[in-house]
């Protein structure tokens, strides 16, 4: 029989082995990590790591293994949707909403009627696309003392982190601002400044061309120059009311200017908006027209007040 012989000191400076990671503080780290929610799973594990340093090496193991998993099934999901999104057809992913209500306005005429609108967009994953509708119509008296129609398409590409091209196709008409229809064609870029979830702000210019049918029969065509701002604010969210009704109050608007060496254009619109349901909710919206030269016997200026009940879908 062989005997090995170990020396003393060895056995007292020999490192003591590892225990095992306490079981509740595994079934605590596992049970996190089943619920997906990664802040809550990252609370867990720092106060592992706090209560338990000496097994912080293999709490962190587990969390990373956790990451890992999340981030590759994060790839795969927008994989997924991205592929959805492109092998989409034409008339498929369309969202929009409709609004219809009263208006008052002055200028050209003071009166009250009726208004509506339609917009629809399409979201891609390069590609966005924005169609709008808009009439307001009204009689006094068997008397059509307000009638004027727009109707504009805008497509959209993304460049690079904020940086877009956009075009614009444009229709309008309004006998009462002079002209019988007036079309618009522009295309450029824009930048998207801010967005912060709660505000958002988007700058847009480029050369345009506009062709205008006055009521006199008259045809001008001319370039033109334009620039747009939209912008969006996220005033309140989540402010309960009754019937676990849910209202947020948002603050939207847009200019677009086009500059021509006859005549310069500004349409600026202020808006507010109170959600009311899921779909339902009330704007009130307040419209500036101006034309730097209107045809004879118009005013420079419109103003219009409009309160729409808007619905989503």
């Amino acid at each position: 029989m062989y005997r090995i012989a170990v020396p003393l000191t060895a056995l007292l400076f020999a490192a003591p082995l590892q225990a095992a990671m306490p079981q509740p503080v595994r079934a605590m780290i596992d049970a996190a990590i089943a619920t997906g929610n990664a802040e809550k799973i990252a609370t867990v594990v720092e106060i592992a790591k706090q209560t338990n340093p000496d097994d912080a090496a293999e709490i962190k193991a587990l969390h990373d293994a956790f990451l890992a998993r999340d981030a590759a099934r994060k790839a795969e999901l927008a994989s997924a949707k991205a592929e959805a999104i492109r092998s989409a057809g034409m008339f498929e992913r369309w969202d929009g909403e409709g609004q219809i209500g009263a208006f008052y306005a002055d200028g050209n005429n003071t009166n009250v009627g009726v208004t509506g609108t339609l917009e629809l967009n399409r979201k891609g994953v390069d590609w966005s696309h924005r169609l709008r509708a808009h009439g307001d119509y009204q009689r006094s008296n068997g008397r059509t003392t307000r009638e004027q129609y727009l109707a504009a398409y805008e497509p959209r590409y993304d460049i690079d982190d904020g940086l877009f091209a956009y075009g614009l196709l444009q229709y309008e008409s309004d006998r009462f601002q002079g002209f019988e229809s007036r079309q618009a064609v522009s295309g450029g870029l824009g930048y998207q400044l801010l967005d912060k979830g709660d505000f958002k702000l988007s700058v847009k210019a480029g050369p345009a061309y506009r062709r205008t049918v006055f009521v006199s029969g008259e045809t001008e065509n001319s370039l033109a120059g334009l620039i747009g701002l939209d912008f969006d604010w996220q005033i309140a969210d989540g402010i309960t009311v009754s019937q676990d009704t849910n209202m947020v109050a948002e603050a939207a608007g847009s200019a677009t200017v086009i500059i021509d060496s006859s005549n310069t254009t500004l349409n600026l619109v202020t808006a507010l908006r109170a959600k009311i349901s899921d779909r339902v909710s009330t704007r009130l919206s307040y419209t500036v027209d101006y034309n730097s030269n209107p045809a004879p016997g118009a005013v420079s200026t419109d103003t219009l007040s409009r309160f729409t009940v808007v619905y989503g879908f």
